[in-house]
């Protein structure tokens, strides 16, 4: 009688676990929603399923990332046309200070005015998303640009990669000299070299700075092929000047020498520098502070020369109007990157609801027949446990008779 009992307990065990097995698996596929656990049980659905997972999960993470990238493009936006209306502002601050009845005091307003202007552009190229600095290009947590109290000084700070220090680019508004070694009048921000310095400031890595690029495989493009990515960083400089990075990478690709970089620095980045809105500006400031010296010991060969400075100023004004129009175009370029994010951030919604939808056609579970299951599971678990309890009943006399 002992033998048979415990031959009966056994096959009980076994069947109630199985009972129990099938009950944990119907409530699992109506918590995951999937119908096979396993590749055994489907191959081809598994492994299809497997697949639809991680396109989603690639899906879910470029639509995770463009809400920051598109954050920053806004504030880089926002900046390029706060810049552009500065510069707009000036002018029309220019044309009041060229007409004729303007006096020394009401001068000085004015040049304090463009020269807060100047301040102001610094302070938009110091915009912050979050933590980090979004007109540094590819250097984020370096404050980027500073400026003298009297304008006439910008200094860019960059830390380049695998150094702990940022390398501070120092340009000087600097009066040019003709062949005499005499004053021209003619002002343009020129590079402080030093290679000595740690770490050294030379052209060539004020070139690499304004080369650096973002380009970020958010679903637009092929990744295959960076070109057709998204360059999601443009740094100050860049905006100041109107050269991007393409323009400057595809300027100097055949360079070997620290000559040619220096040139470059000197014609074309050092010269857009200076017509760009924060050059014309400081130049605009530093005519005024020569009209307003005039007579000063610190100018003695000026005279009361009220048309040299009508003629200072209408030359900067044209020069205003085009680099107005150069600022609009880089403020459009952000404009149109903002836009591809908005239309590629709403096709990988469409595509996350689309393999949603595959996902379930593949290896979803049906939710009414899972929930029939795992009634009947529930049944048949619970009948099993009566079962048991009857066969429980058995007592020590069961096995002394």
């Amino acid at each position: 009688m002992r033998v048979t009992n415990s031959s009966t307990y056994r096959n009980y065990t076994t069947s109630v676990n199985n009972v129990h097995a099938n009950l944990n698996k119907s409530l699992t596929k109506i918590s995951s929603g999937r119908e096979y656990e396993s590749a055994a049980e489907n191959p081809i659905s598994y492994y299809r399923g497997k697949a639809i997972d991680s396109q989603y999960l690639d899906v879910l993470s470029k639509s995770s990332l463009i809400t920051d990238v598109k954050a920053r493009l806004e504030q880089q936006e926002d900046g390029a046309y706060h810049i552009q209306n500065l510069l707009a502002e000036a002018k029309k601050t220019v044309i009041k200070a060229r007409t004729g009845t303007t006096t020394g005091t009401a001068m000085g307003t004015l040049r304090d005015e463009l020269l807060q202007k100047e301040h102001s552009i610094v302070n938009d190229l110091e915009s912050q998303y979050q933590d980090f600095y979004v007109y540094g290009g590819n250097d984020v947590s370096t404050p980027p640009f500073s400026l003298s109290n009297d304008g006439m000084t910008l200094t860019y700070s960059h830390t380049f990669p695998g150094e702990s220090e940022p390398t501070n680019f120092e340009m000087k508004l600097t009066e040019q000299k003709d062949a005499n070694g005499d004053g021209t009048g003619v002002y343009k921000f020129e590079l402080q070299e030093d290679a000595n310095a740690q770490p050294p400031v030379t052209s060539k890595r004020l070139v690499q700075a304004m080369s650096e690029q973002g380009y970020m495989d958010l679903g637009y493009g092929d990744i295959r092929d960076h070109s057709t990515l998204l360059d999601t960083y443009t740094g100050g400089l860049n905006l100041l000047t109107g050269l991007t990075s393409d323009s400057i990478i595809s300027s100097t690709s055949t360079y070997t020498t620290d000559a040619q970089y220096t040139t470059y620095v000197n014609d074309t980045i050092m010269k857009k520098l200076t017509d760009g809105p924060l050059g014309l500006i400081a130049q605009t400031v530093k005519s005024m502070d020569n009209y307003l010296a005039e007579g000063s010991a610190d100018h003695p060969e000026l005279e009361d020369d009220r048309e040299k400075l009508d003629k200072d100023l209408a030359r900067l004004m044209d020069e205003m109007a085009v680099s107005e129009h150069t600022t609009s175009t880089v403020y459009s370029d952000l404009g149109n990157k903002y836009k591809i994010l908005e239309d590629t951030e709403t096709r990988l919604n469409t595509l996350k609801d689309a393999l949603t939808v595959q996902y379930k056609d593949v290896v979803g579970a049906d939710p009414y027949a899972s929930i029939y299951e795992m009634f009947n599971n529930q049944y048949a678990y619970n009948a099993a446990l009566q079962v048991g309890s009857n066969l429980m009943q058995s007592s020590l006399f069961d096995f002394v008779r």
